[in-house]
């Protein structure tokens, strides 16, 4: 292993948790007088915190009150849904297993993070969950990666994030490392191209044939 330290994102990565968000959505607007949004209006609106995402639909003066609404419902049915991508599981004890510091590094609320991780198992295998409202930053700025690669004493020259988004991308490369992206999330292959992804894969099993091999899915 080339890598000895793997920060993961966990929407669209490791799991996909879309159905539970995009009905968090439903429950939440049509109570502030709004329109349900759609499936690909949620997938289009995620990515950069909570917060941001509600954005797209509501003006700034109103998010204390979505967030009333959407908070009870989201702890109430966050682990209906929780589906882990293939292989994912498999990756995260083999990379374990071989030595290698594996911790999660997502915009999603730090408490609901470590919630579905420890419903799915991932857990054991992960040093650190970095998560929203844990630190005053969220991905892309550079203080969150500095912070996980700080607290985790991890050499930039010997980690890798593997993510799904834009803001992957330049979280890791604002930390001087690279970004191995999936398009199992909310966006294209052309999209995480452009962004500056350093490979990117249609799926955590190849991702893992590609940079972890022998892939730790498939020993």
């Amino acid at each position: 292993m080339r890598f000895r330290t793997v920060l993961f994102d966990l929407d669209g990565t490791l799991m996909d948790h879309l159905p539970a968000i995009h009905r968090c959505y439903v429950h939440t607007l049509p109570r502030l007088g709004l329109p349900a949004p759609t499936y690909e209006q949620v997938k289009n609106a995620i990515g950069g915190g909570l917060e941001n995402a509600l954005l797209k639909f509501i003006p700034a003066s109103r998010i204390p009150e979505a967030l009333a609404i959407y908070r009870p419902f989201w702890d109430a049915h966050l682990l209906d849904g929780a589906d882990p991508m293939p292989g994912a599981l498999e990756l995260l004890q083999t990379l374990h297993a071989r030595g290698v510091t594996c911790a999660l590094f997502t915009n999603k609320l730090g408490t609901s993070a470590r919630e579905v991780c420890a419903h799915l198992g991932y857990t054991p295998y992960l040093r650190e969950i970095f998560g929203a409202k844990d630190t005053p930053w969220l991905k892309p700025a550079p203080e969150f990666t500095a912070h996980a690669l700080a607290t985790l004493q991890a050499d930039a020259a010997t980690t890798c994030l593997v993510g799904d988004s834009p803001w992957d991308i330049q979280a890791a490369h604002n930390g001087s490392i690279p970004c191995f992206a999936v398009t199992t999330g909310t966006h294209t292959a052309a999209e995480l191209r452009d962004a500056g992804a350093d490979s990117i894969h249609d799926s955590l099993l190849a991702l893992a044939d590609a940079q972890f091999a022998p892939s730790p899915a498939r020993v």
